[in-house]
């Protein structure tokens, strides 16, 4: 997490410790040495961003979070200077599996 981005973690962490709910923050997603900024509960991805943006490689990497963590649902959190945008995110199953 850089910058911003950091800044808005440490403020959750803070709200999720105060309403005691289960987090892990930065869980590192398998050996690719990717990591996802919160898994609450052991059943959301949470990442945080702050841009003007988001863009499809946002999406593609909550979506690789999921596939990896087995996790149904993420929370995708835009923080940009007027707004929050949060989207929500389900895992696409792989067809594989079918």
């Amino acid at each position: 997490m850089y910058g911003r981005e950091k800044q808005y973690a440490d403020a959750i962490e803070k709200k999720l410790e105060t309403r005691k709910v289960a987090y892990v923050r930065e869980l590192r997603v398998s050996d690719s040495g990717n990591t996802l900024d919160f898994l609450i509960e052991e059943k959301i991805v949470l990442e945080l961003k702050a841009k003007r943006m988001l863009t499809s490689e946002d999406y593609r990497q909550i979506q690789h979070y999921l596939q990896e963590t087995q996790m149904r649902l993420g929370l995708l959190v835009n923080f940009r200077e007027t707004c929050i945008k949060p989207v929500r995110i389900v895992r696409i199953d792989d067809a594989k599996k079918i």
